[in-house]
């Protein structure tokens, strides 16, 4: 025993002074080589890890530095991939670079597989987890806006809303307008339960080719994201989080109590009455709503993941927890998430695993119309009067509208919803007879949506009160399966490299959806409220839901000659529950080919292009997210077509008939090509792509408005009624490089052109309307027409403002009064009417772009993102959606028609009248925008430093999001979405916010 104690001290003692001696300093040389060539590199950076001290290669490719023999070197060079070298006490350290691949040779996710993009026909974008993770959003959709030419990306203020994406233009118009997502295999219409700290690759699938290997799910673009998996031999921990504050952007002024009584007193004498307000300067600044109801939010996140594994097994496990605050006082959202991911390799070619996800969300949610509220609320109104009770609208004569106190909607609205969601799949993966892959996969989503609102018995003004309290409950339930089972041949022949592609999809998609409410339920501060407490006789019950079922064979061959000729070509068969008989099945048919120009023989001795790739592709998508194909007629429940029957004399709801459908609705498609260049020059730190695609929706369907007198409740035709053409230019270039030893930087930016066209309309020249409706004072203001884009604003033209009752008189619009709008005869028949309208502008933007910038110096780092959007136009319905005296904006105060000579551009205080709010070109603003969308400073502390607490890295950083906005619009935001045809109709929008925070990244 003593024997072995003695022996282990020794041990000890020599570790220890092995240990001392390598941590000296000693004198390290070599040469740098390039490990293809075996030539020489010449000013090489090579680095001490952690530490400034750095040198490079001379004109021999030789190199000298002082170093710790136990440390680590650090080397970089442009062109070629960055290396991290042990010293290990060796006085002599020779290195060998690769050249670094372009990201033309990188690989990227496409569907079913992972290609090198030099291989792809089609038309793919991918972008890093890193970049993803560089913005401080809370889905990582929004992270992707203006990064990927060909993507628009329309953001909902709301805490914990998903963004809106459209890829190439708008394409369905028609059910489900969402792209698809998969998440590891799994399919989704949203991701609003992944973590963007849980993000690996975001691939995004443009064109027809590309996305035809997803059938009738594809039409609206395909986006592909891979989680973070675990790796081999290593443990990992690391921490993301950050802290900050959300604040409203561009606020919208509106007119205060003075300029509010002046003006409301204009209205009332322009329609023949007396003053409402004796002394408007009495109310001075009044009550400012906007100022009253928003606030600077709070916002944190924090994400802890574990990673690592051994030689069988890799695993990475995530927590993340979410606060955001809304800006409407009151509103608050919170995300608690959880991935775990394994990975299994029991045997040589053997491998199974899962990847689980889990979500618990709730929020105290807000009042649908609270925004109107804001801007329309009289100012002349106090929140609260002196004796604490509320300011009451009724008080000062105002009429119907505006009857609210908002703080009075705020305080008495009490609804909080949740969200609960599991997802995920398990999958097993054999290779064998050393070509073949097989790989079986079974997903699912399972998720449960509910919401209560309860309005209790109040009296706080004279309208705002409640005698009888309420308790609604909304319930939604998803039950999504999908299976998928794929066998692959992949070889190389000689020349010939090619792999085949077999597969088969199952899936299911079913909801399930409940409504009940009861009155007279007792107000618990507990929250404690249900259904049964109500009184019986009220109590209401509503449910529904759909099933979807789909099932589908697909193939796919890549097939590559010398790589210099590419063909990629796939066939996808589909069935969907949605549709029967001859029109059961789709099949769905793709091929690209391309050419590696660089490749060819009389391209070796040229310098300009590293990689020079010339692609062409066609497709077919289909969509099947649209009305199933019913044997018979829809009918919903209307309570006034109630009725007692029986011997019981019990009340049973009447129904009718909810839409007309043709008799059968057949499968839309979309039919795409795309012709591009891809290139790689100046020693791959340039990157272009330039596209061009022609994309046309099939039989697209629509709802087109019928006549009411076919039937009470029918309001629409349902059915295969046009053909949409979306046409565009994409173009992006990235610039890499690197100045001296410690400066780089990277440039990208994107720009793209789309041209959105209805080319077919069964209707002929008959237009379908839609758009607005009630928030435009009963008028409809879009049309969608041949030869026009889908939803263009349609409505008359304005010339002017009438100044006089003589100038009235001599018009065509002879029961205008001084003060309103001038419209334009356009058809030129001496006749004002409806045939006068025109096209007012296109709500689809014709023009967006991206420039996005790091910049590296040392510890330092920088990152810079810009985006816009151009030839868009919004209309604004805030301004004439009023029936009575609701306030005003000072921009149209200050601008407004108020006597002869005064304005010719702004109507007068009456513009809610009918022939002011028609649907009209003064309406219609430009809804172009330049935005500083991200702006992020981050420190990566010293090594050395590091080391002595055994952390591996810690990175601090402050982020600004969205801190400039520059646009003409005179709403809040020009950023508008909504459906196809109503799309750019703003009637109080979430306002725009920037973020502030700081974060932290670390690694141990």
């Amino acid at each position: 025993m003593k024997r072995i104690i003695t022996i282990s001290l020794y041990g000890v003692l020599c570790l220890l002074f092995i240990n001392s001696a390598f941590a000296q300093n000693i004198t390290v040389k070599g040469t740098v080589k390039d490990a293809t060539t075996g030539e020489t590199l010449i000013g090489v950076s090579i680095a001490v890890q952690g530490t400034q001290t750095g040198t490079q290669t001379g004109p021999d490719g030789t190199y000298t530095i002082s170093a710790p023999g136990n440390g680590n070197l650090a080397v970089s060079y442009i062109g070629y991939a960055s290396q991290t070298v042990a010293i290990n006490g060796q006085s002599t350290v020779n290195i060998s670079l690769k050249a670094q691949a372009n990201e033309l040779q990188q690989v990227v996710v496409v569907g079913y597989g992972t290609q090198r993009k030099i291989d792809v026909t089609g038309s793919v974008a991918s972008v890093k987890g890193e970049e993803i993770s560089k913005q401080a959003s809370v889905n990582p959709v929004s992270s992707l806006q203006g990064k990927v030419a060909g993507v628009q990306i329309t953001n909902n203020g709301s805490p914990g809303a998903s963004p809106q994406i459209t890829i190439r233009g708008l394409g369905t118009v028609y059910g489900n307008t969402n792209v698809l997502y998969v998440v590891d295999g799994v399919w989704y219409d949203d991701i609003s339960f992944l973590n963007p700290a849980d993000v690996e690759n975001v691939s995004i699938l443009k064109d027809a080719s590309s996305t035809a290997i997803y059938g009738l799910r594809a039409a609206n673009g395909v986006v592909l994201v891979t989680t973070k998996r675990g790796k081999k031999n290593s443990t990992k921990v690391d921490y993301n989080g950050y802290a900050g504050w959300q604040t409203v952007t561009n606020p919208v002024k509106m007119a205060n109590a003075t300029e509010y009584a002046t003006i409301i007193n204009e209205l009332y004498a322009l329609g023949g009455k007396s003053p409402l307000f004796s002394d408007p300067n009495s109310y001075g600044k009044g009550t400012d709503w906007y100022g009253q109801g928003l606030r600077d939010a709070f916002v944190t996140n924090h994400q802890v993941s574990v990673n690592g594994g051994g030689e069988k097994s890799t695993y990475n496990m995530s927590l993340g927890y979410l606060s955001q605050d809304g800006n409407v006082r009151g509103n608050n959202y919170e995300r608690f998430t959880a991935r775990i991911v394994n990975d299994i390799e029991p045997v040589k070619n053997l491998k199974f695993g899962f990847n689980i996800g889990g979500l618990y969300s709730k929020s105290k949610d807000i009042p649908g119309g609270i925004f109107h509220e804001f801007y329309s609320a009289a100012p002349v109104v106090p929140v609260y009067y002196a004796d604490g009770s509320y300011g009451d609208p009724n008080d000062f004569n105002l009429g119907s509208n505006p009857a609210f106190n908002p703080q009075v909607t705020l305080d008495y609205f009490n609804q909080k919803s949740q969200n609960y969601r599991f997802n995920g799949n398990v999958y097993g993966e054999l290779k064998f007879l050393k070509n073949f892959t097989f790989k079986t996969s079974l997903g699912g989503d399972i998720g449960q949506a509910e919401s209560r609102n309860y309005s209790p018995v109040y009296a706080a003004t004279l309208t705002q009160r409640n005698t009888i309290s309420v308790l609604g409950v909304n319930r939604t339930e998803t039950r999504n399966w999908i299976v998928e089972n794929t066998l692959s041949y992949s070889n190389k022949i000689q020349d010939h490299s090619f792999t085949v592609l077999l597969g088969q999809t199952a899936q299911r998609n079913k909801l399930y959806s409940l409504t009940a409410r009861a009155q007279n339920v007792p107000y618990s501060s507990e929250g404690d409220l249900y259904l049964t407490l109500g009184d019986q006789d009220s109590r209401f019950i509503s449910d529904g839901g759909s099933l979807s079922t789909s099932l589908s064979y697909f193939g796919r061959i890549n097939y590559s000659f010398k790589d210099k000729y590419l063909l990629n070509a796939s066939l996808r068969a589909d069935a969907n529950s949605a549709f029967y008989g001859n029109n059961l099945w789709a099949y769905l048919p793709s091929i690209g080919a391309g050419w590696v120009v660089s490749n060819e023989s009389f391209m070796k001795d040229q310098e300009l292009f590293n990689t020079l790739k010339l692609k062409g592709s066609w497709g077919k998508v289909g969509n099947a997210n649209v009305p199933r194909n019913p044997t018979y007629l829809e009918v919903t429940q209307i309570p006034q077509y109630a009725a007692i029957f029986g011997v019981d004399q019990q009340l049973y709801t009447g129904a009718n008939i909810a839409s007309f459908v043709p008799p059968t609705i057949v499968i839309e498609r979309g039919v795409g090509t795309d012709v591009g260049i891809e290139a790689a020059m100046l020693n791959n730190r340039l990157t272009i792509e330039a596209d061009y695609y022609n994309r046309t929706t099939d039989q697209a369907i629509f709802a087109i408005p019928i006549l009411q007198s076919l039937g009470a409740n029918v309001s629409r035709l349902v059915g295969n009624q046009a053909k949409i053409r979306n046409r565009g230019y994409e173009f992006s270039a990235t610039w890499r490089d690197k100045v001296g030893q410690d400066f780089s930087y990277s440039l990208s930016g994107n720009f793209t052109i789309n041209n959105n066209k209805v080319i077919e309309v069964v209707t002929g020249l008959n237009p379908i309307y839609a758009g607005g409706n009630g928030i435009t004072n009963g008028a409809l203001a879009t049309r969608t027409v041949l030869g026009s884009p889908i939803g263009e604003f349609y409505g008359y033209k304005v010339a002017g403002v009438f100044q006089t009752a003589d100038e009235v008189a001599q018009s065509l619009q002879t029961s205008a009064k001084p003060g309103d709008f001038k419209y334009v005869d356009t058809n030129g028949d001496n006749i004002l009417d409806s045939r006068d309208r025109v096209a007012l502008g296109n709500p689809n933007p014709k023009y967006f772009y991206g420039f996005n910038t790091s910049f590296n110096y040392k510890n330092f780092d920088m990152a810079l993102d810009f985006q816009g959007v151009a030839g868009v136009s919004v209309y604004n319905a805030n301004i004439a959606y009023r029936f009575g005296n609701e306030n005003f904006t000072k921009d149209f105060y200050d601008n407004r028609w108020h006597g002869a000579g005064t304005s010719n551009t702004y109507p007068s205080a009456d513009v809610g009248s009918t022939a002011n709010s028609a649907p009209n070109s003064f309406y219609v603003q430009s809804g172009a925008y330049f935005r500083v969308r991200n702006i992020q400073l981050g420190y990566t502390l010293p090594g050395n430093l590091l080391s002595k607490w055994k952390i591996q890295r810690i990175r601090l950083y402050a982020n600004a999001q969205n801190p400039i906005n520059i646009f003409s619009y005179k709403g809040f935001n020009p950023e508008v979405g909504g459906a196809p045809t109503e799309a750019g109709i703003d009637a109080n929008v979430y306002p725009l916010y920037a973020t502030y925070n700081f974060g932290v990244n670390l690694s141990f």
